[in-house]
């Protein structure tokens, strides 16, 4: 599981110029998910993601989590993250998980994020979306893992 976490002031995802998932202060995570991946892996992932202390506390060091400040969650399937450039100039996909596996465990990912915020958002998966973002900071972690554990 690939993920590109964003602190945001705020974030948006449009199916077709209409609004379908927002928030306001917390992360827009860009989530892919790779053929090998398993609910423990997303669990993982999840969990992690939401005890991350990375929003800045009194004294201006990041030291709170989303649930310290309150925070809300966008999550946007991005099987591009799985793009393999190795070869030529036209990036291959073969990594990225099947689309039916990857809806399920994003769906499931979701949920989990559910246990941990009380707003959590998404778009549209497959859906040729549009997304909009004020980043925060700009604060941005690239995010991998499996159900042995996370690396940044």
């Amino acid at each position: 599981m690939r993920v590109v976490l964003q602190r945001v002031m705020h974030a948006c995802v449009k199916v077709e110029g209409e609004v379908i998932g927002e928030i306001g202060k917390g992360f827009l995570i860009l989530l892919g998910v790779a053929e090998t991946d398993t609910e423990a892996a997303a669990e993982r992932m999840a969990d992690k993601i939401c005890k991350l202390r990375i929003f800045e506390d009194e004294e201006g060091k990041t030291n709170l989590s989303l649930g310290d400040v309150g925070g809300e969650i966008l999550v946007v399937s991005q099987f591009t993250l799985y793009a393999d450039c190795h070869k030529g100039n036209r990036p291959s996909f073969i990594g990225a998980g099947a689309p039916d596996k990857a809806e399920r465990l994003y769906e499931y990912f979701t949920e989990r994020c559910r246990r941990y915020v009380g707003k959590v958002e998404h778009g549209s998966f497959g859906a040729d979306m549009k997304v909009e973002l004020l980043n925060d900071g700009p604060f941005t972690l690239v995010l991998e893992g499996d159900e042995r554990g996370i690396r940044a």
